[in-house]
């Protein structure tokens, strides 16, 4: 008799805990997001997919020199192609083709780091969606190319 009402109190004070903890709960504020109706601040550390920036001296064109050493340096070997032409009136190289496979990116950063003309970066895409696999294939130079024209 003694042990079963100890078990009764037992129980009902861990009853009145976990009641006391889900109350607290109730009047504590929301911390849910209603996606995609509402976004969420994105982190200034958040690594997208690389993406190509401007030129220093000409913002109308990308700053890749087309030097690979990307490409040399990934390794996950996501770069798949970068090629370039030099212009007429330029110094150096632009590029006209680089190819990501952002499936098999681990976006580690060692491609930002090591690019001498700082021309890379990470996108602040994060809800990328695709059916296929080519889908997150992506030119660096046309994806510039939109956003230049966007903006």
């Amino acid at each position: 008799m003694i042990a079963s009402t100890k078990a009764f109190i037992k129980g009902a004070g861990s009853l009145l805990t976990g009641l006391g903890i889900t109350i607290k709960a109730f009047f504590q504020p929301v911390v849910t997001s209603q996606y995609p109706r509402e976004l969420l601040k994105i982190s200034p550390r958040f690594r997208g997919h690389t993406k190509l920036l401007a030129d220093i001296d000409s913002q109308d064109k990308n700053g890749c020199i087309a030097c690979g050493i990307c490409v040399r340096n990934c390794p996950s070997g996501s770069i798949k192609k970068v090629e370039g032409e030099k212009r007429e009136g330029e110094k150096k190289k632009t590029a006209t083709t680089y190819l990501l496979d952002y499936t098999t990116c681990s976006q580690c950063g060692i491609c930002v780091e090591s690019c001498p003309s700082d021309c890379l970066a990470f996108s602040a895409d994060f809800n990328l969606v695709g059916l296929k696999r080519e889908d997150f294939y992506f030119d660096l130079v046309k994806e510039f190319e939109k956003r230049k024209q966007a903006s």
